[in-house]
């Protein structure tokens, strides 16, 4: 058969029976309210379904009075520490804070000097990848997506571990403190594989540097100069430190509770986290907030005009422009309401960037975009429901300023939020003790078997 036939049999296969497919795959939604489901794992007012204890993270975002929501100002903290506070000391103290996040969020207390001194020089020490890795896993196969790149460079990684099945809190912290250590290269030669191979740019492949912050490592790295501005080490780390974490029911720690419940290896479940982390509902909100301010700038004539903006926001909202899935993206949170204490942090950030790169008119149309949005939504969907900025709106337009390329936004969610995945796995190899597995309601209805020389 010629290959022209072939793909046009292959195509005609796909297109009538993607049909079929979608037709058997759609469940009424009035079913869900006939059978109580929690779709989503949400209650009918949106909030969790109770699944699981931490001890790791907590996202406050509202409190119950009488069986009622009631939206209140966002908190994060870590292990019990207020994020905001973290966030405040680090820059006090004028240094990096986010291997000290590392270690609070593994070992659950804030570290002496020593300790501190001691767990820089173990991430920096681990930062190289073993020998032919960089060569046989990245360069020979490089990726298009930097995410997919970094799963499959997690899962490449067990090969290289004599010990990879041993599921000891004494391995598992090995595990985790050298693929805490490792992703960043990992991110880093696979964005330059990209930038090589598919855009045809020179290929610049920097060593780790062990004396160096997480921060500082990854700028050098991705960079064909290896050069970086203090300030941008800077804002990058407060970055990684308000990534670090989000409770154990976002949706890629939910995963990671899941998959090691079932006594896998901690390079399935660090896989599969990215895999989660990857989609657009999730970590890649980073990258759609970028794409839709773009958008939003090419179509809204006038920046200064809240009307012309409110418009185009509205058409965006009813699916009539960008990518007519009618969400805007960065903005509202399974949790917070009123705010979102990283944003909150980020937003003044941006602000302070913005001043000294000449960037001010576009971060003053994010501000009208996030103050806006909240009550159109409420006009167009009938509805009282709070909006809130929340990480992802002012992430991107920080990372644009620091000349990081759009390509690494995600990734750089992944490194920074890899110390909450391992710590949320050996709680739940240490504390778990059943495999997570939740029902699901047959709605199928029942069909007599025919034999074959019967059916049309």
């Amino acid at each position: 058969m010629e290959k022209n036939e072939k793909n046009e049999k292959h195509e005609q296969f796909l297109k009538k029976y993607s049909g079929i497919m979608d037709t058997h795959n759609r469940i009424p939604l009035d079913l869900y309210e006939r059978y109580n489901v929690k779709r989503g794992l949400r209650n009918p007012d949106g909030t969790g379904v109770l699944v699981g204890l931490t001890e790791i993270g907590d996202v406050h975002g509202y409190i119950m009075e009488e069986g009622d929501k009631v939206p209140v100002k966002g908190v994060l903290r870590y292990r019990g520490i207020d994020v905001k506070d973290l966030t405040k000391g680090f820059q006090k103290e004028k240094r990096f804070g986010f291997e000290e996040t590392i270690f609070l969020l593994l070992f659950g207390y804030l570290p002496s000097i020593e300790e501190l001194s001691n767990f820089k020089e173990r991430i920096g020490e681990y930062r190289e990848l073993p020998d032919q890795f960089t060569e046989d896993m990245i360069l020979k196969a490089p990726s298009n997506n930097i995410m997919n790149k970094l799963a499959r460079s997690v899962l490449a990684a067990y090969s290289f571990d004599n010990d990879a099945e041993d599921t000891s809190v004494w391995n598992m912290l090995r595990q985790s403190v050298e693929l805490i250590a490792q992703l960043p290269t990992m991110a880093a030669y696979a964005y330059q594989a990209k930038a090589h191979y598919y855009m045809g740019e020179s290929l610049f492949i920097h060593k780790p540097d062990p004396t160096l912050s997480t921060a500082e490592n990854l700028l050098q790295m991705i960079r064909p100069n290896k050069a970086y501005k203090a300030i941008e080490a800077e804002i990058l780390d407060l970055s990684l430190v308000l990534h670090a974490e989000h409770g154990g029911g976002n949706n890629s720690a939910f995963s990671t509770h899941v998959v090691s419940s079932s006594g896998t290896d901690t390079y399935s479940a660090i896989a599969t986290a990215i895999g989660s982390l990857k989609g657009p509902l999730h970590g890649g909100a980073n990258i759609q907030v970028a794409r839709m301010m773009d958008n939003i700038k090419e179509h809204v004539k006038d920046w200064n005009s809240e009307k012309e903006i409110a418009d185009y926001i509205s058409k965006i909202l009813m699916k009539d422009a960008f990518d007519k899935k009618g969400l805007i993206y960065g903005m509202g949170h399974a949790v917070y309401t009123l705010s979102d204490p990283r944003a909150e942090v980020l937003k003044e950030k941006a602000r302070e960037l913005a001043e000294t790169s000449d960037r001010m008119e576009e971060y003053f149309l994010y501000e009208k975009v996030e103050r806006l949005t909240p009550g159109i939504f409420q006009k167009l969907k009938n509805t009282n429901k709070p909006l809130c900025a929340n990480v992802d709106f002012f992430s991107g337009f920080v990372y644009s300023i620091l000349n990081i390329p759009e390509d690494l936004y995600t990734p750089i969610f992944a490194i920074a939020r890899i110390p909450g995945w391992c710590a949320h796995r050996v709680e739940e190899m240490v504390s778990g003790g059943r495999i997570i597995r939740p029902a699901y309601k047959s709605v199928s209805p029942r069909l007599a078997y025919t034999s074959l020389e019967n059916r049309d």
